[in-house]
């Protein structure tokens, strides 16, 4: 029995216990620092918080939002539509922490009356209930927009439960 030499058996010992030890804490640290992003994917009603002039009898909008972990994709759209628009997610943004930047070009929707393409930039943070509140940047208004945006599945539960 020349296999069980008392070295070869302390060196794989030792190997195979500093494996499971570093296994051990690196899943100790991962469970408790690394978490996923928050899922916000979805189509979203914006709702302007302001009374900006130009933007009193603005038409509704959505935000629909695609989203890849931390990357989004984004469009603005009139909430209204009779005819399906093919949608280009023309905002760009990045999810970290809750916080949520979108910047990029709005070329199908009247921005408070003004007539696009528009360059804007959206900073927004999550809330209660996948809601969103933040504000919009455009340069064509001096002002910047605040607003709320409430996930439109959440509207329609709402609006049925309401009916009962």
């Amino acid at each position: 029995m020349h296999h069980f030499n008392s070295k070869s058996l302390t060196f794989y010992a030792t190997a195979i216990g500093s494996v499971l030890v570093l296994f051990q804490s690196i899943t100790f640290y991962g469970e408790k620092h690394l978490q996923a992003s928050p899922v916000i994917d979805g189509v979203y009603r914006l709702t302007f918080t302001d009374n900006v002039p130009e933007c009193r009898r603005s038409q509704p909008l959505t935000l629909d939002i695609q989203q890849s972990g931390i990357y989004i994709n984004a469009s603005l759209l009139p909430a209204t539509t009779n005819k399906p628009i093919q949608k280009q997610y023309s905002l760009k943004g990045i999810l970290n922490h809750q916080q949520l930047n979108l910047t990029g070009e709005v070329y199908h929707t009247n921005l408070c009356n003004i007539a696009p393409p528009h360059t804007l930039q959206a900073q927004m943070r999550l809330t209660e209930g996948k809601k969103l509140q933040g504000k919009i940047i455009i340069s064509t208004i001096a002002q910047n927009l605040e607003f709320n945006a409430t996930p439109e599945a959440a509207q329609a539960e709402t609006k049925n439960s309401n009916s009962h």
